[in-house]
């Protein structure tokens, strides 16, 4: 083999085998790199999907768990076989579609009066008032239960505020009970709704209303106020006021102190209201059941909505609804 031949023919030693060698080298080093890259990530995203699954089921049976705990099993009302004071609350606004709705107050202390365990009855009330029909059906059925069940007394304990359409249930009690601070009375009817015929002419807006019937746009708010119709909307309101103001004297007689104020609307504390004969003592519920009753446990036989109703309720779905009735419906209430 001539010189030449030796000295450029590659071999292990020349430099073009040590740069092969390096570049073969080098890509085995990243491909093997990449492939650890990747199955790090892999691994990574396995490990990620494993702890989702976790939380999501975490969360699911979570959810499942208080579901459970808080839905009314049965038919939510309590079985008692032991001698107790029964009690049914009477908590915010007074209407058919709210918790003191007479559906449910009257269901509960049809209840607490059917059984025989329960020797007397506690009204704990919590309300502003509300509907004058809603608040009638729940006084009526007390007054036909007492009729049917003498023996078997009713106490109102009046706790924040027992007023108008609340008060108007209390007075079917045989004895009504507050704190010295309650307030107390508000014997009057209230209906309200708003004017928009001056913002309307400022917006030059027209109002076009059909009806069939001479009073059906009666007392619209987008129309100008007729004298009459006012005058007439006012002796509605004084009827209802004198169905109130009866149901006070049959349900007080002659507790009644004789003051022209009294079925003015006007509220009072509970102190105030024992001297006015608006109430029989001061004292709470558990006070009542202790010392007026005479068996200091209660058992609530309150009718509470469905579990998904009330959290759906926490959760504020119901505001929209609450602010558009407001604004834009007139209703009549005791408050």
């Amino acid at each position: 083999m001539s010189d030449w031949e030796s000295d450029t023919k590659p071999g292990w030693g020349s430099p073009e085998s040590s740069s092969a060698k390096g570049s073969g080298g080098e890509s085995r080093s990243d491909r093997k790199l990449i492939e650890k890259l990747l199955m790090s990530q892999q691994a990574e995203q396995r490990k990620s999907r494993r702890w989702g699954i976790f939380f999501k089921l975490l969360t699911f049976t979570y959810l499942f768990a208080l579901l459970f705990l808080l839905w009314p099993f049965g038919d939510g009302l309590p079985v008692a076989a032991k001698e107790h004071t029964a009690l049914v609350q009477i908590e915010g606004p007074i209407a058919s579609d709210t918790d003191a709705s007479a559906d449910r107050i009257v269901g509960a202390i049809r209840e607490a009066f059917e059984n025989p365990a329960a020797k007397a009855l506690i009204l704990r009330i919590n309300s502003p008032g509300g509907s004058p029909v809603q608040s009638g059906y729940i006084n009526d059925e007390i007054e036909r239960l007492r009729g049917e069940y003498p023996e078997k007394k009713v106490y109102a304990v009046i706790a924040d505020i027992g007023a108008s359409g609340a008060y108007y249930i209390a007075v079917a009690a045989n004895e009504i009970y507050a704190d010295k601070a309650s307030l107390v009375g508000s014997i009057g009817v209230v209906s309200g709704s708003f004017g928009f015929t001056g913002l309307m002419d400022k917006l030059g807006i027209d109002r076009r209303l059909y009806t069939a019937g001479e009073n059906k746009s009666f007392l619209d708010p987008f129309s100008p106020e007729e004298e009459e119709e006012v005058n007439f909307w006012e002796q509605v309101l004084a009827n209802t006021h004198d169905q109130f103001i009866q149901q006070v004297r049959e349900g007080r007689g002659d507790r009644l102190a004789d003051n022209p104020e009294l079925f003015s609307g006007l509220i009072w504390t509970g102190e105030q209201s024992v001297e006015l004969g608006l109430v029989d003592g001061l004292g709470s519920a558990s006070y009542v059941a202790r010392e007026i009753v005479g068996q200091e446990e209660m058992v609530d036989y309150t009718r509470r909505p469905p579990a998904l109703e009330q959290l759906m309720e926490r959760f504020g779905v119901a505001v929209g609804g609450a602010v558009a009735d407001q604004v834009i419906q007139s209703r009549l209430e005791l408050r």
